[in-house]
């Protein structure tokens, strides 16, 4: 399916354009046409219309299931937390010069339908699309005196991971024994391999920009980094964050554990033995996906 919308357009684009779509209203036109006729079609428009404008709204297989085109538009096709959505140009407050070519900004009214839009989602028990799963080795519980060893987190976009995020941490003290039991990461792997913290959680502030934190047990995950950007001097971060152990007590109830090994092996969902950050985020990203498809089913 497809819809192009047109101003000032000259009477020859316009028959051009009734050859292969249909005129439902003075410059609408709709019709079914394949990839290449409808880019053909998109290059005549730009080369013909002149100073009018052009809109194209076509079905695509994206997230959305459509994308846009336009042409000599004020309104802009812009990424939003991976959707694509058209931005709007504030004329109240643009500058006189600005006001024919803006390129951002969004009305507070599109600002309003996005939150609506996403709380709904959430309502409604469906997938969020756009976050970053978070995990931490350390050495031990104690976030004013234990310290970080290990960062990884996953960036996920509509349930599909896009990138990893995995840094080793020198400590620059020992770490129990029974830390190097449970991840196995010792003494001389953390310094043949690690880096300094302050390095480690700039490229981690970096790595997740604005997303929304998911942790298995946020409230210690989220302490520690704090904390170790606190002791770093570097901004602190501020990102939202979820705690998915919470989650998972709100819709598996009377689970004797809700350690995240546990639930995963409750849900029949298999996972290595070694306790690792990477391996944890994709262990969280499988119970958190499985959780959302319980959800949608009930």
């Amino acid at each position: 399916m497809i819809v192009i919308c047109l101003t000032n357009c000259p009477p020859k684009l316009r028959g051009d354009l009734t050859k292969w779509l249909l005129e439902v209203n003075t410059g609408v036109y709709v019709g079914n046409i394949n990839a290449r006729v409808r880019d053909e079609l998109w290059k005549r428009i730009t080369e013909n219309i002149r100073s009018g404008q052009a809109t194209m709204v076509f079905s695509s297989s994206g997230e959305q299931r459509m994308d846009f085109r336009v042409h000599n538009t004020t309104w802009k096709p812009v990424d939003f937390d991976g959707l694509k959505l058209i931005a709007r140009p504030n004329l109240e407050t643009a500058p006189d010069e600005d006001r024919v070519n803006l390129s951002k900004g969004f009305s507070k009214a599109a600002k309003f339908r996005t939150i609506r839009q996403m709380r709904h989602s959430a309502s409604q028990n469906q997938f969020p699309y756009a976050y970053t799963i978070v995990d931490l080795e350390t050495t031990g519980l104690n976030y004013s005196s234990d310290t970080i060893i290990e960062i990884a987190a996953l960036r996920v976009r509509g349930g599909i991971v896009e990138a990893e995020f995995n840094y080793l941490v020198n400590p620059n003290r020992s770490i129990p024994d029974k830390i190097v039991e449970l991840t196995g990461i010792s003494q001389d792997l953390a310094i043949e391999n690690g880096m300094p913290l302050e390095m480690v959680l700039t490229k981690f502030t970096e790595f997740i920009e604005k997303d929304k934190l998911l942790c298995w047990n946020a409230p210690f995950d989220i302490s520690f980094l704090q904390i170790g950007c606190k002791n770093c001097g570097i901004p602190i971060i501020r990102n939202r964050a979820e705690d998915l152990m919470k989650l998972a007590k709100r819709h598996l109830k009377g689970l004797p554990s809700y350690r995240l090994r546990d639930v995963a092996k409750s849900m029949g969902i298999k996972f290595e033995d070694k306790h690792r950050a990477l391996s944890d985020c994709y262990l969280a990203q499988a119970v958190f996906k499985k959780l959302n498809e319980n959800s949608s089913d009930e």
